[in-house]
C-alpha cells in the first residue's frame, strides 16, 4: 500500500514548524529580556514554585532589617536621652550638696531651688521624647500617646510597664526602648535594698547621713526603729515596738543592727526617732520636688536646719538611685544594639543563600540563550525559505 503525502498536509507540516520556531525564538527573546530561564510557571512548575517561595523568603528577610532599622534608631534616642537625662541627675547632685552648706543665703537656696524645678521641667520633655515618626520612646507598647503628663505639680505615668519585643532576624527577637516607668517612676529608694527618714518630729539636730547593709547577710526584710532614749542613748525596737538592742550614740559612728549600717551625725534628742527597713519606690520627679521643699524651708533654728538637711539627704540618695537606674537602662539598650548588629550578619548570611540559590533556578545562561536563538533563527529561515520554494513548485515543472 503507497503511502501519499498531499500538497496540504506537506503545507499543513511546514506551516507548523515555521511557528513552532517563532515561539522558541519568541520565548528565547523573553528571556533575554527578562535574563531569567522562568519567563512563566509552565517553564519549570517546580522550580517556579520553589523560586515563589525563596522571593518570600527574602521580601521577609528586607522587612527584618527594616524592622532592626526602625529599634536601632529607637534605641540610638533612647541612648541619647538617657545620657542627657544622667547628666541632669549629676547637675541635681551638685546643686543639693550646694544647698547643704550652711552658708548660702536664702536668695542662693531660691536660685538652686529655681534650676532644679527648670531640671524637672526638662527632665519631664526629655521622657516624653519621640522618634522623629510621632510614637514616643519611654510608653512601652502604649507609644501613641504622650506616657508622661503634669497636673497639679505632679507627674503621673500612662504608658505600660511592657517593653516591644522586635524580630530583627530569623528567631531573634530585641528589645524595644524600655518603659518609663523603669527609668523614671518606679524606683527603689535609699540604697535600692534598704532605706531610712528621720522622722518629722524630732526635736534635735541630728540627720541621717548614710543607710545600707552591713555586708552580711543577716537582714531579714524587716523595719526598726531607732529611739533615742537620752541625747546619746538609744534603743533599737522591731516593728510592734519591742525593744531588740540599746546603745550608746556617738556622733558619726555607724549603728549596727538587724544586717543594716546607720550612720548619724548631730545631736538628737530624747524622743527623736529614725526608721530604717526595706526601700521603697519613688519616681524622680517626686524626688526634685521633695527637694525644692526642702529649700523652701524655715532654716532659722538648727532643729530646722537638720530637718531640711535630713530631706536633702533622702533626696541626694534618691537621686543616686535614678542614676543607676538610667545607667543600667543604658546597658541594657546596648546589649540590644550588639543584638542588632550580630541579627544584621545572620540575615545577610541568610540573603546570600537565598539568592544563590535563586540564581541558580532563575538566571538566564546568556551565552547557551544566545547560541540556541541564532539556531532557532537559522532554522527558521531554512524553513521559510524551503515553503517559499515548495510553493512555486507544481507539477509541470517537473515535466519540462
Amino acid at each position: 500500500m503507497n503511502n501519499r503525502i498531499s500538497t496540504g498536509m506537506v503545507f499543513n507540516q511546514s506551516v507548523s514548524l515555521m511557528m513552532a520556531k517563532q515561539s522558541k525564538m519568541n520565548h528565547l527573546e523573553q528571556q533575554l529580556a527578562t535574563g531569567s530561564k522562568l519567563v512563566s510557571a509552565k517553564d519549570d512548575p517546580v522550580a517556579a514554585g520553589t523560586a515563589v517561595s525563596l522571593d518570600r523568603a527574602v521580601a521577609a528577610l528586607d522587612q527584618l532589617g527594616k524592622n532592626a532599622n526602625v529599634v536601632q534608631n529607637r534605641l540610638g534616642l533612647q541612648e541619647n536621652a538617657l545620657a542627657e537625662a544622667g547628666e541632669m541627675m549629676s547637675r541635681i547632685t551638685e546643686l543639693t550638696l550646694q544647698a547643704s552648706n550652711p552658708a548660702l543665703s536664702s536668695a542662693d537656696l531660691k536660685g538652686v531651688a529655681s534650676e532644679l524645678s527648670s531640671i524637672k521641667e526638662s527632665l519631664l520633655a526629655l521622657a516624653n521624647s519621640t522618634d522623629g515618626t510621632g510614637r514616643y520612646l519611654f510608653g512601652g507598647t502604649n507609644s501613641d500617646a504622650a506616657p508622661f503628663s503634669l497636673s497639679n505639680g505632679t507627674v503621673t505615668y500612662s504608658g505600660d510597664q511592657t517593653q516591644r519585643q522586635v524580630e530583627v532576624a530569623p528567631g531573634t527577637f530585641v528589645a524595644d526602648a524600655l518603659p518609663g516607668s523603669e527609668i523614671f517612676m518606679r524606683l527603689r529608694t535609699g540604697d535600692g535594698t534598704v532605706d531610712g527618714s528621720a522622722s518629722a518630729s524630732n526635736a534635735g539636730t541630728g540627720v541621717l547621713t548614710n543607710i545600707g547593709r552591713d555586708g552580711t547577710s543577716s537582714w531579714n526584710g524587716e523595719s526598726y526603729t531607732i529611739a533615742f532614749t537620752g541625747t546619746d542613748a538609744y534603743e533599737i525596737r522591731d516593728a510592734n515596738g519591742a525593744v531588740l538592742s540599746t546603745g550608746t550614740y556617738t556622733a558619726g559612728e555607724d549603728i549596727v543592727f538587724g544586717g543594716m549600717r546607720v550612720t548619724l551625725e548631730g545631736a538628737p534628742a530624747a524622743g527623736d526617732t529614725f526608721s530604717a527597713g526595706p526601700s521603697t519606690t519613688r519616681d524622680i520627679f517626686a524626688t526634685v520636688d521633695q527637694l525644692v521643699a526642702a529649700l523652701d524651708m524655715d532654716t532659722s533654728t538648727p532643729e530646722a536646719r537638720a530637718a531640711q538637711q535630713n530631706l536633702l539627704q533622702t533626696g541626694t540618695r534618691d537621686v543616686a538611685r535614678a542614676a543607676e537606674a538610667m545607667i543600667d537602662a543604658r546597658a541594657s539598650g546596648g546589649a540590644q544594639l550588639t543584638a542588632i548588629d550580630n541579627a544584621e550578619s545572620l540575615r545577610e548570611s541568610n540573603a546570600v543563600s537565598l539568592k544563590t540559590t535563586l540564581s541558580g533556578m532563575r538566571d538566564l545562561d546568556y551565552a547557551d540563550a544566545i547560541s540556541q536563538y541564532k539556531l532557532e533563527s537559522a532554522a527558521l529561515q531554512a524553513a521559510q525559505t524551503m515553503f517559499s520554494q515548495m510553493q512555486t513548485m507544481s507539477l509541470f515543472n517537473m515535466i519540462r
